[in-house]
């Protein structure tokens, strides 16, 4: 039996949207993405909600949209996808990283004080795997410095921090709905924003510098003139993803809690098998929003490494991910930033351990134990 990965949990309501949308006539951005904003931005208790075609675009956005310039300094977490510190680098500006906490994975908040210059604008903290960071002193640094903090959420969709929804704590946050996370369009994001300011020049920028999307041009009766007043992209979301991610995110408080449930039998299971160590859990009060379930390969009880592991349970017909290769291995930033190995020795030794395992909703209960079963019977095969 082959298991995926990653497998969206889509419905007939988001199929019989998506027809509408098809029939309507209407299908680039304009009611229904409008819709979908409107029930994001109330979901996550953030004033501004805007849809965008990639968590990635949403990024960029937001970077370009705090004015960053050559010289300015971003910190940010080795252990995420490249996006994070590319988005940082098209802006013009320079990843600073800060090592991660070896029992969450989130970016390690005692260090964040220590990495901010004079040069420094912004932290950018990734809520790992759908856990919450520690926004209370990642808050607390931004204010002493004055400095925005930009959350990347592209995992903590439903996430909470001592009672407040993740899209509501940083001056902006970003949300991913790329196939494999918790609510999905096909391909989207979203960022969410209580800065009137930085919403309207983020807008602005979302199309093309034009002030007047196509809903405002060709879907009310109005001429449709236009004016560009600074260059911008092609970032807006269409209402054919919409269509999707409106139902998508109806049914948020159920898909996370099935995630919620398939986590706690994983957690169960791998208390017997100490050669794969979930990730750890924070102290403060949160909700975790269970993106990924990521396990440490105790690779020191092992034969083979964590790539010879992942390639045999692989062979077996497990889906795995590989949430993250640290950032600063990767050739790009390597040769940018130097060798920050030493530097960086938890996201380092955590980067040759770590993998993900199918968790998503419509997984059955024979299936994760059939994960889990495979993953035993290759210890088992490898143990020292």
């Amino acid at each position: 039996m082959k298991i995926p990965f990653s497998r969206p949990a889509i419905g007939e309501e988001e199929i019989a949207e998506v027809v509408d949308c098809l029939r309507s006539g209407w299908v680039t951005t304009g009611p229904r993405t409008a819709q979908f904003e409107k029930e994001f931005a109330a979901a996550v208790q953030a004033p501004h909600a805007l849809a965008v075609t990639s968590a990635t675009a949403g990024l960029h956005l937001t970077m370009l949209g705090l004015g960053l310039e050559p010289g300015d300094e971003v910190i940010t977490t080795p252990m995420t996808w490249p996006a994070t510190l590319n988005t940082i680098v098209l802006a013009g500006a320079t990843p600073v990283l800060v090592d991660i906490e070896p029992e969450t994975f989130n970016l390690d908040t005692r260090l964040v004080e220590r990495a901010v210059t004079p040069r420094t604008r912004a932290i950018v903290p990734v809520h790992f795997a759908g856990q919450p960071c520690d926004m209370g002193a990642l808050t607390a640094s931004a204010r002493a410095h004055g400095l925005r903090i930009v959350e990347d959420a592209a995992h903590a969709l439903g996430a909470e921090h001592r009672g407040r929804p993740v899209g509501s704590l940083g001056d902006a946050t970003v949300f991913s709905f790329h196939p494999i996370k918790n609510i999905t369009t096909g391909e989207g994001g979203m960022i969410t924003t209580a800065d009137v300011a930085l919403a309207e020049r983020m807008q602005l920028l979302r199309f093309h510098g034009v002030e007047r999307d196509a809903w405002k041009a060709y879907g009310r009766t109005q001429l449709p003139l236009y004016d560009v007043s600074t260059p911008g992209l092609k970032y807006n979301l269409t209402d054919l993803q919409s269509a999707i991610g409106i139902h998508q995110l109806r049914k948020l408080s159920a898909l996370n809690a099935e995630r919620a449930r398939l986590t706690q039998r994983y957690d169960d299971a791998f208390r017997s098998l100490p050669a794969l160590r979930p990730l750890g859990r924070v102290s403060y009060p949160h909700r975790h929003a269970h993106h990924l379930y990521v396990v440490r390969l105790q690779v020191e009880q092992l034969r083979i490494d964590r790539n010879a592991f992942m390639a045999a349970a692989l062979e077996a017909g497990i889906g795995l991910g590989l949430h993250f290769t640290a950032a600063h291995e990767l050739t790009y930033y390597r040769n940018r930033l130097g060798d920050l190995r030493s530097a960086l020795p938890v996201a380092t030794d955590a980067s040759r351990r770590l993998f993900s395992l199918p968790l998503f909703p419509g997984l059955s209960d024979a299936e994760q134990d059939r994960v889990v079963d495979v993953l035993a019977d290759t210890v088992r095969a490898h143990r020292r």
